[in-house]
This record gives structure tokens, sequence and C-alpha cells, in this order.
């Protein structure tokens, strides 16, 4: 019985844990409070012109990853480089995953001063940029 009891424990905590490690109380709550439910999801794609060096490269990942602590509308975020072996990401290398309750969050996050602010580290290094918006249904 008291294994039970500790499988349904453990169950229950990965069932209600938090998000990511990084994400603080209030985020992790706003995520918490969209399991399953829609979520609004932005993709942001980006190749960097030729010539970019790769510190001007960090100086634009490390400023996209300040934007979920400056802009409280962002209830989720993940980034990453792209490794696919298939050689079909058309020059982009750089993908941005945003998440937002709800289109109020989104229309806060775009005309916001710190989403500009990020433009304009991004923009002299920017060749491409693809975004894509979706709704998703979560676990």
């Amino acid at each position: 019985m008291r294994i039970l009891a500790m499988i349904a424990a453990v169950a229950g905590l990965a069932l209600s844990g938090c998000c990511q490690q990084s994400c603080d109380t209030t985020r992790c709550q706003a995520i918490q409070q969209t399991r399953g439910q829609k979520v609004l999801r932005h993709v942001v794609m980006f190749s960097f012109k030729q010539g970019t060096t790769p510190e001007q490269i960090q100086k634009v990942e490390q400023a996209f990853a300040q934007l979920p602590k400056k802009i409280d509308t962002i209830i989720d975020f993940e980034w990453g480089t792209n490794n696919s072996p298939e050689n079909l990401n058309q020059g982009y290398t750089h993908c941005f995953f945003l998440s937002f309750k709800d289109e109020a969050g989104r229309a806060v996050y775009l005309p916001h001063p710190e989403h500009k602010a990020f433009g304009a580290v991004l923009g002299p290094v920017l060749d491409k940029v693809l975004v894509l918006d979706y709704w998703a249904k979560t676990k």
C-alpha cells in the first residue's frame, strides 16, 4: 500500500510539475493553467548575413533569450540551432519558440519596447526571418 501511495505521489508531481527549471513561479503557474487548453505558439526562424561573426550571433541569442524576463505575456520560451541532416533548412539556422496564453498576450509582445530593442540588435545581421503562429493544444 505504501508503494502505491509513493507511486501516486511521484505521478502527481510529474503531472503537476513545473515547466522548465529556468522559469519563475508566475510563469510556471501560467503554463500550468494552460495544460489541456489551446496555447498560441509563435515560431521565429533566422538566417544571418554572410560574414556575421559567432560573437554577433551570440549577442542575438542572448538578447532574444532575455525577452521572456522582460515581457510577462510570454509564458514559455525555448530556442535552438538547426541540426537536421535533411539539409532542408533553406539557410535558417536558429529557431525561437514562444508561447502565449492568448492573442492579447501576443498583441502586447509584438509592439513591446523590449521586442523593438531586440529588433535593433538583430537587424544589422539578419538575412532572412520566417514567422509562423499557430494554436496548439497542450497535454
